[in-house]
């Protein structure tokens, strides 16, 4: 199985974002998501907007995550995907947008607020870049809508594991397996599973269903103090070496 990690672009700065980045790759991790701060995100608990606010208060720009990712020597690192609203992509120019990710080196898309099934134009347009558009589905998704979701959808299927907002969750929902099931007779694309995934323990009971996890809050939670503590830096960072280590173990069929 693959671990996915999630990072919020600039909380506190993209200096701390790079070497988060930076950090996660040495441990082994697959891919990394760069959540783009956005002021009114519709799929994202208290942690993951809270690190926007935080980043969107000190007047962060998509240029600047853009110069930061450029920065990166992404050829060493695994694939990156940026999580965007769309709102942020229509403000830039969606070929503007799409050609800067190309620039830097995204691999992909996540749009969480742009209709699974009204993504046809935009899914042409990533694909003709040379991205992928990966799609959101939750165990509430009606099956038919899922089938149409999926015909714009490459990369992987994010497979959201509860109905609610991305946030740390003791438990997974029976539903989320039934779905995982009914998805594997529908698409030939890899299933990873996000919302409520923050432990090496959920691992287990996914592994015959699910090709990779996605953990967002409870990586960004360790950034949170770093706003007024920035002396915590260091040892923040060995907090999600250690997580992330724990889940590569997990995912990746050693023992933790």
């Amino acid at each position: 199985m693959a671990f996915m990690p999630f990072v919020t672009a600039g909380d506190p700065d993209m200096a701390a974002t790079q070497e988060l980045i930076r950090t996660l790759g040495s441990t082994g991790v697959d891919l990394i998501e760069i959540g783009f701060p956005y002021s009114d995100p519709i799929a994202d608990g208290p942690v993951i907007q809270s690190s926007y606010t935080r980043a969107l208060n000190k007047h962060l720009t998509v240029h600047q995550i853009f110069d930061g990712i450029r920065e990166l020597p992404t050829d060493e690192l695994p694939p990156l995907l940026a999580m965007v609203s769309f709102a942020i992509i229509f403000r830039i120019g969606t070929e503007s947008f799409l050609q800067q990710c190309k620039d830097v080196g995204f691999s992909g898309l996540i749009v969480p607020d742009l209709p699974g099934d009204e993504a046809g134009e935009l899914f042409a347009k990533v694909q003709a870049a040379g991205l992928d558009l990966i799609q959101l589905v939750a165990p509430t998704t009606p099956r038919e809508r899922v089938r149409q979701i999926l015909k714009s959808c490459s990369g992987f299927v994010y497979c959201i594991a509860v109905a609610g907002t991305t946030g740390t969750r003791d438990t997974i929902a029976s539903s989320l397996f039934e779905q995982l099931r009914w998805l594997r007779e529908e698409t030939g694309l890899p299933l990873a599973v996000g919302f409520g995934i923050s432990k090496p323990e959920h691992v287990d009971p996914l592994r015959e269903l699910a090709d990779g996890v996605i953990v967002g809050s409870g990586i960004v939670k360790h950034l949170q103090q770093l706003t007024d503590h920035p002396e915590q830096q260091a040892a923040a960072m060995q907090e999600v070496r250690d997580l992330s280590n724990a889940m590569v173990a997990a995912t990746h069929g050693a023992s933790a």
